[in-house]
């Protein structure tokens, strides 16, 4: 999609509250316009050396009408501001449902803080679009006010006019291409600037050492390097648009005091429209200057849209939310895969290919085999992460694309690899906050993961506040709150990667007792090396050069 599509999007959903602006733009306009007029009249009763009434009401309905233009623009800027929170508010809440809807195809070859730090483009969209609807607005209607009114002193204005028209739009033409694919490319080296900052901050212990630091430094000045070439090409063009708009005013300066000034002398025009002329003449170079300023900003808000859509763009999984195939709360849960191949994007060989696996209700099973053999890919598809390239998998005989993904995960409880918390409490990581979870329930989790008596150690206990990747903490207690926020709802079907190899071998042993117990009626699909697993697991999937055995 285009970046003046996205504009226009943006433009359409809040049309209500720009043709307001435009409205009372258009108000202001025709205040504006009928001042020079009261002001010509007022000069033309000083020039007759009389004061009379007429005199003093015009100058009464001059001062009247810029209080009203005033009054029309404070109004103009509650409409602003109206829309600089709906834009925030949409914005946030589009990301926010899109980023766990994302497809995860998606997400290869992508870092997804960066793509979320998009969302501070909004900040520019917010003060952009407000900025250049309420100057814009205002600047093309004084331009075209202005020669209208300058069309009543004389025809030749109407042809002047015309030529400004054209100039105007000549110039946006030759500029606009350009200036925008500039500042698309020095937002880029912007984004990849702002993201080594972050990889050095995530990573400031690693640089640490001196040569990282200096590596660190020389990597940053090559994409500051390039952020300024393109800074500096995006600059000219500002540059070249700044010298197209002094030649505009010296000759939309020198044209209309030339011809005004042979008008008057040949008494075509009095001295009092001559100084009303001037006025109009200043403002529509006032408006000239408005427009041309704001180019520069129009860039930085389709740079900005254009930067957000690329997450928008992203595609998101299909959810059959009105499927008339349900899973039933109490009901067993049988998977079975068939013929499933993966292929990851930009690999020319599938992960697995032509895998068959069934797991009835209840079982617990071990996947084992070489680093690239495919557990974790099969795993992710089991759970529905991954859409299958080739096969099907069934949901107790039903085809899991024919179900609601989100009931089926609704369902299941999944640990990936190196999984961290979230900014919260511990409660807050652990529930969710979800209101059907009493707190008997969560203590009962704490217990069979193990974490009561760390929980009691700390002074706030589940209160205690985890920053992201509960940084504070240690890894092991970070793994226990991930499996216990996996098995707080009782889950059915139970997809876990890793979830006890930073525990102590004992502690290990009896959270891995719990979790294959048969007491527990879920499903078990696990990744791990530790042998204990073996011993519990009811079989052992085998996976090796993208076959099952």
């Amino acid at each position: 999609m285009k970046p003046l599509t996205r504009f226009k999007r943006l433009i359409e959903i809040d049309k209500k509250d720009i043709y307001q602006i435009f409205l009372y733009a258009i108000f202001a306009g025709i205040i504006s316009l009928s001042l020079p007029l009261g002001i010509q009249s007022i000069i033309n009763f000083i020039q007759a050396g009389k004061i009379s009434t007429s005199w003093i009401v015009l100058v009464v309905i001059v001062v009247i009408g810029v209080a009203l233009v005033g009054l029309l623009k404070v109004m103009q800027f509650r409409i602003s501001e109206n829309l600089q929170q709906k834009i925030f508010v949409r914005s946030s809440f589009e990301l926010a449902f899109r980023f766990p809807k994302i497809k995860q195809k998606e997400y290869y070859n992508q870092y997804p803080p960066e793509l979320a730090n998009r969302f501070f483009d909004t900040l520019n969209i917010q003060k952009g679009v407000s900025k250049l609807l309420l100057d814009s607005s205002t600047a093309l209607l004084q331009i075209l006010f202005g020669i209208i009114l300058l069309s009543l002193y004389h025809s030749f204005f109407i042809f002047f006019g015309l030529i400004l028209l054209f100039l105007l739009y000549y110039i946006y033409k030759l500029n606009f291409e350009i200036g925008l694919n500039t500042s698309l490319k020095e937002s880029k080296y912007k984004y990849k600037v702002a993201h080594w900052l972050q990889e050095i901050a995530r990573n400031h212990i690693s640089f640490k050492n001196k040569n990282a630091f200096e590596f660190s430094l020389s990597k940053n000045d090559f994409i500051v390097n390039e952020y300024l070439v393109y800074r500096e090409k995006h600059f000219k063009i500002l540059k070249k648009q700044f010298i197209q708009l002094i030649g505009f005013k010296v000759l939309l300066t020198a044209g209309l005091l030339i011809v005004g000034g042979f008008l008057v002398l040949n008494q075509q025009m009095n001295i009092g429209q001559f100084v009303a002329a001037e006025i109009v003449i200043l403002s529509i170079i006032g408006a000239v200057e408005k427009l041309f300023s704001g180019l520069e900003l129009f860039y930085d808000v389709l740079t900005s849209l254009e930067k957000i859509g690329q997450v928008a763009d992203l595609e998101l999984e299909e959810d059959n939310k009105n499927s008339k195939y349900l899973l039933s709360d109490n009901d067993p849960i049988d998977i079975e895969a068939k013929e499933i191949t993966y292929t990851y994007p930009e690999s020319s060989l599938p992960t697995i290919s032509n895998v068959n696996i069934k797991i009835k209700a209840g079982e617990k099973v071990l996947l084992k085999g070489e680093n690239g053999s495919g557990k974790t890919t099969l795993l992710r598809l089991l759970a529905g992460l991954f859409e299958p390239d080739k096969g099907t998998i069934f949901i107790n005989n039903t085809n899991l694309k024919l179900l609601s993904i989100e009931e089926y995960r609704s369902k299941t409880g999944m640990i990936t690899l190196n999984e961290t918390p979230f900014d919260g409490t511990i409660f807050e990581n652990i529930t969710n906050n979800n209101p059907l979870i009493t707190l008997d329930r969560v203590h009962n989790a704490l217990e069979q993961v193990k974490l009561t008596e760390v929980i009691k150690t700390l002074p706030k206990g589940l209160d205690t506040h985890l920053f992201p990747q509960g940084k504070q903490i240690n890894s092991s207690v970070i793994q226990k709150i991930i499996l216990a926020r996996c098995i707080i709802n009782d889950p059915q079907v139970l997809f876990l990667e890793e979830p006890v190899d930073k525990s102590d071998k004992n502690t290990a042993k009896e959270i891995i007792d719990f979790l294959t117990s048969s007491e527990n009626k879920w499903s078990l699909v696990v990744i791990a090396k530790d042998p204990y697993w073996e011993q519990k697991c009811d079989r052992t999937v085998l996976l090796n050069k993208s076959t099952t055995e």
